[in-house]
């Protein structure tokens, strides 16, 4: 579908001359998904659908206990300092943000009393400002009433350097402004397509004035609330075990009526995928499991038990191979991994496009992942809108000893090359579970016949995940050569998520090391093509800006696409429960409920 006829149909929605869903059928007709429809429509003017869950229960309560299984535990409780799922997860049992992404790409209302559109005029025009109204009667959980000043003091705590968030990005280019109690606006610099970032999704989850006043900036990591959460969702904090159990009870005075079902909740951190999967698909000891990390011929077999079912839900995650610009066996000013180093061996292109030809992708989807990991050429999979069409993979070893051998990369005695004294050895880090040690055994023989050594290194997750600055073995610090893990949008728009590779979002000691560029990869055309996207009105100029920014990351080696991978959870069979492929697990967790 060209320009033309794409601005056609969203005049013939706004005129009234074609309805929502069939905008969304001929789209889905051309390969564009849902969620990327919804958001053209949004963008072109179009109030985006209400969207409502499904629920049944009539009171809140009786639900009893509600038990979910996260096999790496949360480490922490503030969604701002949360650099893994698990964090972000945990601190969404009790925090909420102004908004939330539906399975279907539509924005639901949480803490705001509806989502901004053209039609009311509180979504301007000129793309430079956005007015939120916020929901009335809302409570913190410690009684103290929910206000706009809440809503801008989150603003102005994340977006100062020295808080150190990892959602700063999300707040730093905006001024929010409160108008009254109960309304606040957020001004953008320019013209901003993808408004819905700024208090939407765990990055936007709002926290209490009255008990992180006192720790913004340099003492934002002393505060108490960062282990003791008091938010205003369905569940109010009782206990936390870092790394262990989350417990919360029924907050009888949440805004939504009859919600939650539950009449309280424990999350329990640890163990393995595998053991997680048994514990509710086999045994049923547990209601939900996430991330089913797990080779799908084993979740085939537990799920014949019967107690419950593998939910899989598109989204944007992406299982990955992440190359080290910087040198991270060299220290500078106390700092590993330093912008003052270059990597000896990566920084050749040629070395890091061997690399590329040296992983079977085919054969990491087929013999592991199966359904959960498909084999793919882009870090940018979903919305299909933003997929390129022009990127390929391929498994070749001679083409990659040939690229070597040209390169004068020689092999030794023990057939491992080496140029200029150099050796080429490398350290591949990932975390601990079956399936990315499987991927790291396939990609360490495949190198070894082009002459290349690598050392196989598996940390633990919680420690790999973890949010604890002092700890040297986490992904943001990539203190190794290589890195495998998995991440995802988690907005139907690629714009934030392809924000970790921007030259200003390096992960350093100065922000402990809470920057979301950890591959430390600095790009100026990167930059600029980003920078252009973030405000681009034209919703078609735009998406081709963001699939330029996918290519420069695939094309330069910065990330080696591996298998993109949908949302995979375990779910009782009788757990009612709305995934997400664009927003945190919790994210609806106040509509969870078991039916009868």
């Amino acid at each position: 579908m060209d320009e033309r006829g794409l601005r056609g149909l969203i005049d013939r929605v706004k005129a009234g001359d074609l309805s929502r869903r069939g905008f969304v059928q001929r789209l889905a007709a051309v390969g564009l998904t849902a969620p990327m429809a919804t958001q053209l429509l949004a963008f072109s003017g179009v109030a985006m659908a209400q969207s409502a869950p499904a629920y049944k229960p009539t009171k809140r309560g009786g639900g009893g206990l509600l038990k979910v299984l996260w096999w790496q535990g949360p480490t922490l409780l503030n969604p701002h300092f949360a650099v893994g799922t698990k964090d972000r997860d945990g601190s969404r049992l009790f925090y909420e943000p102004l908004a939330a992404w539906d399975r279907d790409g539509n924005l639901r209302p949480k803490l705001a009393a509806s989502i901004p559109s053209r039609e009311d005029g509180t979504l301007a025009a000129d793309g430079k400002s956005v007015t939120w109204k916020i929901k009335q009667g809302v409570k913190w959980h410690d009684g103290k009433p929910f206000t706009a000043d809440d809503v801008v003091f989150t603003w102005a705590y994340s977006s100062d350097p020295a808080t150190a968030t990892v959602t700063s990005g999300s707040y730093k280019d905006v001024v929010v402004e409160k108008i009254d109690d109960f309304t606040v606006v957020v001004k953008f610099k320019q013209p901003t397509p993808f408004w819905a970032d700024t208090y939407v999704g765990w990055m936007g989850c709002i926290i209490p004035k009255h008990l992180f006043g006192d720790y913004v900036g340099a003492k934002s990591r002393d505060a108490p609330t960062n282990l003791k959460p008091v938010g205003t969702g369905p569940y109010k904090f009782k206990d936390f075990k870092p790394g262990d159990l989350v417990t919360g009870e029924i907050n009888l005075d949440y805004h939504v009526p009859n919600r939650p079902h539950f009449d309280a909740v424990e999350m329990k951190g640890g163990g393995d995928a595998v053991s997680a999967a048994r514990a509710v698909l086999q045994t049923g000891e547990f209601h939900f499991a996430w991330n089913m990390q797990v080779e799908d011929e084993i979740l085939v077999r537990m799920e014949k038990g019967g107690k419950g079912k593998v939910v899989i839900t598109p989204g944007g995650g992406i299982e990955h191979l992440q190359l080290n610009n910087t040198d991270p066996w060299t220290e500078v000013d106390g700092e590993r991994s330093s912008l003052k180093t270059k990597h000896p061996i990566l920084s050749d292109p040629v070395v890091r496009q061997a690399i590329a030809l040296l992983i079977d992708k085919k054969s990491i989807q087929d013999h592991i992942y199966g359904r959960i990991g498909i084999a793919t050429a882009n870090y940018i999979n979903n919305p299909e809108r933003f997929r390129s069409k022009n990127t390929t993979f391929e498994f070749n070893v001679d083409k990659a000893n040939a690229l070597l051998d040209k390169a004068g990369w020689v092999r030794g005695a023990d057939g491992i090359r080496t140029k200029d004294g150099r050796r080429l050895k490398f350290v591949y880090q990932t975390s601990i579970n079956q399936p990315r040690q499987k991927t790291q055994a396939i990609i360490k023989q495949a190198a070894q016949k082009a002459g290349i050594e690598m050392d196989l290194k598996s940390v633990t997750s919680s420690v790999f995940f973890s949010s604890d600055v002092a700890n040297p073995d986490t992904y943001t610090k990539f203190y190794a050569d290589l890195q495998e893990y998995s991440n995802g949008m988690e907005a139907p728009d690629p714009e934030t998520f392809l924000r970790q590779f921007c030259s200003w979002e390096v992960a350093t000691k100065d922000n402990k090391w809470q920057g979301r560029n950890v591959t430390r990869w600095q790009n100026r055309e990167y930059d600029d093509t980003h920078k252009a996207a973030q405000v681009e009105l034209d919703p078609v100029k735009r998406a081709a800006m963001l699939i330029k920014c996918n290519e420069l990351v695939v094309n330069n080696q910065v990330t080696i696409p591996l298998v993109m991978r949908p949302s995979a959870v375990a779910m009782n069979n009788r757990l009612v429960a709305e995934i997400s492929g664009w927003d945190n697990n919790t994210s609806d967790l106040a509509n969870w409920y078991l039916d009868s």
